[in-house]
């Protein structure tokens, strides 16, 4: 069979499935995922197997260290995705939920009740991780599942999705409701694209040369997270100690994922005190430095920072960094230069942390926090399909809640319209 009628096949029996997971009860949906945790854990030795073979070839290929870490699976990451399904069984189902109900003069009973969306695909590069995660979310929230991963993981995914397709085949939810796309070809994601009348929605995870191919050649609605331009403010009235451990946390702790600090800004009252001893700590782990001309007049091993290293993400040991004025600067600096993903500020005075959190337009505003946090777990909320940065439907870790839509359910006795 070719490709574009393997996609067809693919995408119409997602949608038969999607029309009966929507009948199975929550506790139909929780059997399917907790033999699916067992499955992936029992099937570790095919998972890792294959993840070799995609670490072979992106160390051939040049990939980063920092891409390699987002690509690389252990036995302590494969139990990680386990227990990530195994917590997802824990949270409320949200689909069947009432969100309003009220009644008419006319004795119309109106319900607004929690749906599936239907088939959602999922475009994604890399992070192996996310194919589990994805199509554990989904089929809690009665969604059927066509997940499409990059090639530099490409066994990875094959060998996660064999596993869990295995783990399907035992319960009432249908095999069909989770489908992958073998072909690494870009024109396969082209032809996912155009298949509006067979899938609801498309979520793309990547860099953000594939979310725009993705929004730019998509005629099914799409959920974005361009890039993860995340921001940490050290603030004039800033705990000094406390906005080194946020902003080295923010950077160094994982800098290859999209909730990881690329820009630092520091008021102008505390830059002489505060830059020294956290650029000498930046130094010590490896991070290359991108400075403004305050932050060089204080540290002239700083590289100076050109025009797009304000709006560049690195996902890298790479840090841009701007000595500002105020907390005003520091909010205009980052609506005009940020991605509306997750920015921090670090003070005790609480007009500023208001100002910030009240002007900031991202989708998570922190104080006195790591931007790291923005994460579904870390919210409670379960794994996520994905961070978006749109304003409409979602915004934010796309969870449970998010992955459905309503309807609205009208109860009545014999009402006509006149």
């Amino acid at each position: 069979m070719d490709r574009h009628n393997k996609i067809m096949l693919q995408a119409r029996e997602a949608k038969a499935a999607a029309l009966q997971l929507a009948l199975v009860p929550s506790s139909g949906k929780d059997r399917a995922l907790r033999s699916m945790a067992m499955a992936l854990w029992a099937g570790r030795g095919l998972i890792l197997r294959a993840n070799l073979k995609d670490l072979s070839a992106g160390k051939a290929a040049g990939l980063s260290s920092a891409m390699l870490d987002r690509l690389t699976l252990d036995d302590r990451r494969i139990k990680a995705m386990a227990d990530g399904i195994l917590d997802i069984v824990k949270l409320k189902d949200p689909v069947g939920q009432m969100i309003a109900s009220w009644k008419r003069p006319n004795g119309l009973r109106i319900d607004q009740v929690r749906v599936p969306i239907g088939v959602v695909g999922i475009i994604y590069e890399s992070r192996p991780n996310v194919t589990s995660d994805c199509a554990a979310l989904c089929i809690k929230s009665g969604n059927a599942v066509i997940l499409r991963g990059g090639k530099e993981a490409i066994h990875s995914n094959r060998a996660i999705y064999r596993v869990l397709k295995g783990a399907l085949g035992k319960g009432s939810v249908p095999t069909g409701a989770l489908q992958l796309v073998g072909s690494t070809d870009r024109a396969a994601v082209t032809e996912l694209l155009q298949l509006d009348s067979l899938i609801d929605l498309i979520v793309p995870r990547g860099g953000e040369g594939l979310i725009r191919f993705v929004a730019e050649n998509s005629r099914i609605p799409v959920v974005k997270h361009y890039k993860g331009v995340c921001h940490v403010y050290v603030g004039a009235k800033a705990d000094l100690k406390m906005a080194e451990e946020i902003c080295f946390n923010a950077k160094v702790q994982r800098p290859g994922v999209c909730n990881a600090m690329e820009k630092m800004l520091v008021d102008a009252r505390v830059a002489r005190k505060f830059l020294p001893v956290m650029l000498g700590r930046f130094r010590q782990s490896g991070v290359q430095l991108r400075g403004d001309q305050a932050t060089r007049r204080i540290d002239t091993g700083v590289a100076a920072a050109r025009e797009q290293d304000w709006s560049e993400e690195y996902l890298d040991l790479v840090l841009a960094i701007k000595v500002v004025k105020n907390v005003r600067e520091a909010v205009d600096h980052i609506n005009k230069y940020g991605s509306r993903h997750s920015d921090a500020i670090v003070t005790r005075d609480p007009k500023d942390a208001e100002a910030f959190l009240k002007g900031v337009d991202s989708a998570c505003v922190y104080v006195n926090a790591s931007t790291r946090f923005t994460d579904g777990f870390e919210f409670g909320l379960g794994a996520e399909v994905g961070i978006s940065t749109d304003k409409l439907h979602v915004r934010g870790p796309m969870g449970l809640e998010g992955l459905t839509s309503y309807k609205y359910e009208i109860h009545g006795n014999g009402q006509i319209r006149k």
